[in-house]
């Protein structure tokens, strides 16, 4: 019998952050998993989960319990609305929600529904899938960008490919890499497949030293396709992707291609849940590519942005020590490199830091210090669309996480006018913006945003 299903146990889980970590563990979902998922880091909700950090932002509650299936009622929020479970109509709007630290408190009544809720929580949580999540893939369209790839990757579509010479080859990648850059990901996802399979084809017809320059070509087409596949969330075909990248650099000529190649393995391990894998790769990519004093600003800014990754990747496992080392490396690299610009597709410089430094702090779950990085950065000094779009991201993601719902929506329209797919086809995004929809007020423009990026509430 599954724990949250046995009555004696039903009858303990008092907390919301009990039921949350019943929820978790019935579904044999890891703490980093859901960490990924939610915006958090693994060690804040080990702290809510164990009562030592308060969990009583309904945000918050309303956030876990779409992704843990969770009944609101047993986080003691009301089904369906936008408050607390029997606050009524007539709380006062101005004060802050709170959910009561006892779930047993209030009527007579309450205990046995509860434990009712508990006893059938274990075949409400039995599905793999959240209602409404496919949904939103579709009416986004981030679903046809990933098939559109996939299709290539795993041979179900057939795509002919035809060599083409060098030079016209590595234009067309740099042309890849700029849409890209430019958030241009319908575009890209319609021309990768085609892509892929002339890289390929022009990698099987060289010979001699062209042919480990169209290794190198085609690992960085492979590496488009694993941060496309990243953007929507499709970790499972991301890490192929990045893979078949490394194994192509591997037999390539450029170093930076390959540890670029390998950066992106550890995305997708990071985003799979495997963090130790991730930063032991990140971390062994940049030595071997270790600048000299006199290196090259491509050379530069790939160890930076590795850097960067590794930070991120340490804050994602509430590493907060290794995190602040590692970014505190990465901006020493920005201030030798001394620009913001787009060298080798990184968009690394001293601006490009500091958006890391915001995404570092939200994710160890610091709001305050994560806007107080965001007040630093100046977005036009950032080199591409893409960039612009993720700062404005993470700045909606640290005022959701911290119950600041119309700055939220600010932030989204903002990186809505610097990278309109940045917020069409972001899973994040979407998730953030059906909170918004379901919470208390109105917000002006919310149903318009919603509409726009194919979010139905």
């Amino acid at each position: 019998m599954d724990a949250i299903s046995h009555p004696t146990t039903a009858a303990r889980a008092r907390s919301p952050g009990e039921v949350v970590r019943l929820a978790r563990t019935t579904q044999r979902i890891t703490l980093q998993d859901l960490g990924a998922r939610c915006g958090y880091s693994a060690s804040t909700l080990s702290r809510l989960e164990r009562g030592k950090q308060p969990l009583r932002d309904v945000v918050v509650l309303r956030r876990l319990a779409e992704e843990l299936g969770i009944p609101p009622e047993l986080l003691g929020i009301a089904p369906g609305g936008h408050g607390l479970a029997g606050s009524g109509s007539g709380a006062s709007a101005g004060m802050p929600a709170r959910v009561r630290a006892d779930l047993d408190a209030g009527g007579g009544e309450g205990p046995v529904r509860r434990r009712e809720l508990l006893a059938g929580f274990a075949g409400l949580t039995a599905g793999a899938a959240l209602p409404g999540r496919d949904a939103l893939a579709a009416s986004s369209g981030r679903e046809e960008l990933a098939r559109a790839v996939e299709g290539v990757l795993y041979g179900t579509r057939s795509v002919a490919g035809q060599p083409l010479p060098l030079p016209a080859l590595r234009a067309a990648v740099v042309a890849a890499g700029r849409d890209y850059q430019g958030a241009g990901y319908r575009r890209l996802a319609a021309g990768l497949p085609s892509l892929i399979t002339t890289a390929a084809a022009t990698r099987e017809a060289a010979t001699g030293a062209d042919r480990a320059s169209a290794e190198t070509l085609l690992a960085e087409t492979y590496t488009l396709a694993s941060h496309l596949l990243v953007k929507v969330n499709d970790d499972g075909p991301a890490l192929v992707a990045a893979d078949r990248a490394v194994q192509a650099a591997e037999r390539g000529d450029d170093p930076l291609v390959l540890a670029a190649s390998r950066r992106g393995v550890a995305a997708a391990l990071r985003r799979t849940g495997r963090r130790e894998a991730a930063q032991a790769l990140v971390i062994t990519a940049a030595e071997a590519i270790e600048p000299a004093r006199q290196a090259s600003a491509e050379h530069l800014a790939v160890y930076g942005s590795l850097l960067c990754t590794a930070a991120y990747t340490a804050a994602a496992d509430g590493n907060r020590s290794a995190a602040t080392d590692l970014i505190g490396a990465a901006a020493a690299v920005a201030g030798r490199l001394g620009v913001d610009a787009d060298f080798r597709h990184t968009s690394f410089g001293p601006t490009n830091v500091a958006v890391y430094q915001v995404g570092i702090a939200q994710v160890l779950g610091d709001c305050g210090s994560a806007i107080q990085h965001a007040r630093t950065v100046h977005p036009a000094a950032l080199p591409t669309s893409e960039r612009r779009g993720r700062y404005w991201v993470d700045v909606a993601r640290a005022y959701h996480q911290w119950g600041k719902p119309e700055r939220c929506l600010r932030a989204l329209l903002v990186a809505e006018r610097a990278a309109p797919a940045d917020v069409r086809y972001r899973p994040p995004v979407h998730r953030m913006t059906v909170a918004l929809l379901r919470g208390p007020g109105r917000l002006p423009g919310l149903r318009e945003f919603a509409g726009r990026i194919g979010v139905r509430g």
